[in-house]
């Protein structure tokens, strides 16, 4: 299966969500995905299992729990692809850092000028 299919479906595409925030037992990620998608225990064990056996996810036991995290591998496989296309949006990525630090910037002047005490507080 091509990473894209794997990544194309918006279950898997929470499933790895939950993973990146760290190492969560298949109960918790079920919990989770039930709710979210009203999907049953065994079908979310099937998105895991294709999320493993592609390279996105890996499992290990921890007493009677399976523990999984997100697997590297593919990911990295797909931010190469994915390289000859990043000229298409980091510069846009890139001012709108600018603008974003600009604009705090501008908030944190503004909130001196307000607040006399603050200025002095610097």
């Amino acid at each position: 299966m091509h990473a894209f299919d794997v990544l194309g479906d918006p279950v898997r595409r929470r499933i790895l969500e939950l993973l990146a925030e760290g190492e969560q037992t298949s109960g918790a990620v079920t919990a989770v995905i039930r709710t979210e998608f009203g999907i049953t225990q065994p079908a979310v064990s099937q998105h895991l299992k294709v999320l493993r056996d592609n390279g996105f996810a890996t499992v290990r036991p921890d007493g009677a729990r399976r523990l999984y995290a997100v697997d590297h591998t593919a990911l990295r496989q797909v931010d190469e692809w994915l390289a000859p296309f990043r000229r298409f949006w980091a510069p846009h990525l890139a001012a709108m850092a600018t603008e974003v630090a600009r604009g705090k910037r501008l908030r944190r002047l503004a909130a001196g000028e307000e607040h006399p005490d603050l200025r002095s507080a610097r």
